[in-house]
């Protein structure tokens, strides 16, 4: 017995010597210029820099990091960042938007965490700490249960009570249409005019290259696009733009 629990409380010893040890690394990391800054701090400036687009092509979220970066996505903060960057976009529609009548005036939304959220998925890996798997992630969005972003939605309905075509421009495959179409649905998001997805024409492309070459081609039929919403930087850069583009928050994943 006593032997045994010598045997316990070395072994805890020794895992709060490296975990101190794991501590004591990241506090010289993070006490440059006299600052203490804390885990907390570090983690939020982190996401900070994902949202300026500053660190970029990241696989996962850092492991200190996987907890802070849960509870902000499900988090009443996150909801009213998320708010806060809609309702710029209904100042913007106020203050610019008049209805041609041609037919022709377009809105594009993107639909992974722009309308439909993705965090009940990365709830159950770890918020962004694992590589992203797209064939669990395919497997997960064939169950159709992805929550819809309210903000989002009612901005789509005031959009859509406009006039105003909506297009929603997905960097999931063609093969996953039934499966995310009956989502939108079941979520109450009807009555847009058009949803794009990855075909095989798409395939080896950057999501950057593929949503341009779609707004090239909404463009091209003569789609005047007043605004894009999205949850990734590369699905809002590259030519050609909207003519205003929203970044929602979404620091759990970056597609390239």
């Amino acid at each position: 017995m006593g032997r045994n629990l010598g045997l316990l409380l070395g072994f805890c010893s020794l895992i709060v010597g490296v975990a101190v040890a794991d501590w004591n690394i990241l506090n010289q990391r993070m006490n440059k210029n006299g600052l203490n800054i804390t885990l907390k701090n570090y983690c939020e400036a982190w996401r900070i820099n994902v949202e300026l687009h500053n660190i970029r092509r990241f696989e996962v979220v850092p492991e200190e990091c996987t907890d802070y970066i849960g509870k902000y996505m499900t988090s009443t903060q996150y909801k009213v960042d998320s708010e806060k960057a809609l309702e710029e976009c209904f100042i913007y529609l106020s203050n610019n938007f008049e209805l041609t009548g041609d037919g022709k005036d377009a809105w594009i939304f993107d639909v992974d965490d722009a309308i439909l959220s993705t965090v009940p998925y990365f709830r159950k890996h770890t918020y962004g700490g694992e590589k992203f798997n797209i064939t669990s992630f395919e497997e997960w969005v064939r169950e159709r249960k992805a929550p819809v972003l309210e903000h989002t939605l009612n901005l789509f309905k005031d959009i859509k009570g406009k006039g105003i075509k909506i297009f929603l421009i997905s960097s999931r495959g063609e093969h996953l249409r039934e499966a995310t179409t009956d989502n939108l649905f079941e979520v109450g998001c009807t009555g847009w005019s058009g949803l794009i997805l990855r075909g095989n024409e798409d395939e080896g492309k950057t999501l950057q290259q593929y949503k341009a070459e779609k707004r090239k081609d909404l463009i091209s039929k003569g789609y005047r696009v007043w605004g894009m919403v999205g949850g990734q930087w590369t699905s809002l850069l590259g030519l050609p733009k909207a003519m205003r583009t929203f970044k929602l928050p979404n620091a759990l994943y970056y597609i390239p």
